[in-house]
């Protein structure tokens, strides 16, 4: 297991100088054990060298990007801000086009773009049905085919279903519009309320997902398809909360639960 440990400010001087002060760490298996990115939110604005902001609701092409999602994604502060050590991203009820919510969504693509490691979010998710937050990953492509070039879901939750944790694949015949998608999830009785650690390990042939400490879903290449292992290019980081949608609004969206809000106490990248 790994321990809870103190890295020294003049380690990281040396070793990560481009990214800020350091607070705790988990010391990695020998596998990952190089902290090679990181934000912990600790400036007064959102690091724009690490993250972009996405804007719009997915149209023409894909409108509610592809899942009927209600959400006008904006990059104005009332949706996402650094308060007090970690990233707010907030939904609401705010009509803009003919989106009924805003919200926000931010990628690391060109700034943060990797093949394996170890990805880790400090979170708190929101509760309330009709939230959809999700930490993951896609492929760092001009042109991304979904779902061939593949989509890696870190963790998914949906306010209808609350303190359930999703981890998933998705790649050409293993996807949600089929229903096959690769996916296990566990019971967080406390993510709402508490900040927890989502992590994924990602190696040349195997894909493990752990809430704190615990594994709870392991991927091999030998468990799927050999030409859905598509898990072999750089993906980068996406924080979203979206609103209804397929998934998340399943049963429905009750406006009355918002503001919702997905807080993010770090991201640290280990390879």
């Amino acid at each position: 297991m790994r321990i809870l440990w103190l890295i020294f400010i003049g380690w990281c001087v040396t070793s990560c100088d481009s990214n800020g002060p350091v607070k705790e760490f988990y010391e990695t298996s020998s596998t990952f054990d190089q902290l090679v990115w990181y934000d912990e939110f600790d400036q007064d604005t959102l690091d724009s060298t690490k993250w972009s902001t996405v804007i719009g609701d997915g149209c023409p092409a894909l409108c509610g990007f592809g899942n009927n999602e209600l959400q006008y994604y904006t990059n104005s502060p009332e949706n996402v801000k650094v308060s007090e050590g970690k990233l707010v991203i907030l939904a609401k009820r705010d009509h803009m086009g003919s989106s009924e919510y805003t919200s926000a969504k931010l990628i690391s693509k060109g700034k943060g773009d990797w093949k394996y490691g170890r990805f880790e979010f400090k979170a708190r998710v929101p509760d309330g049905k009709g939230t959809w937050p999700a930490l993951w990953m896609m492929p760092t492509l001009d042109n991304i085919r979904w779902p061939n070039d593949g989509e890696i879901d870190i963790m998914e939750h949906v306010g209808y279903d609350p303190g359930v944790v999703h981890g998933a694949i998705h790649t050409e015949n293993y996807n949600g519009m089929l229903g096959t998608q690769k996916v296990d999830s566990l019971n967080v009785a406390t993510a709402s309320e508490e900040f927890h650690v989502y992590a994924l390990e990602w190696e040349q042939d195997r894909l493990a997902w752990y809430i704190d400490e615990t594994m709870f879903f392991e991927l091999k290449k030998t468990d799927i398809n050999e030409a859905d292992w598509v898990f072999d290019k750089p993906f980068h980081l996406i924080m979203n909360l979206a609103v209804g949608g397929n998934w998340g609004g399943r049963h429905g969206v009750d406006a009355s639960a918002f503001p919702q809000t997905l807080e993010v106490d770090y991201v640290r990248v280990y390879q």
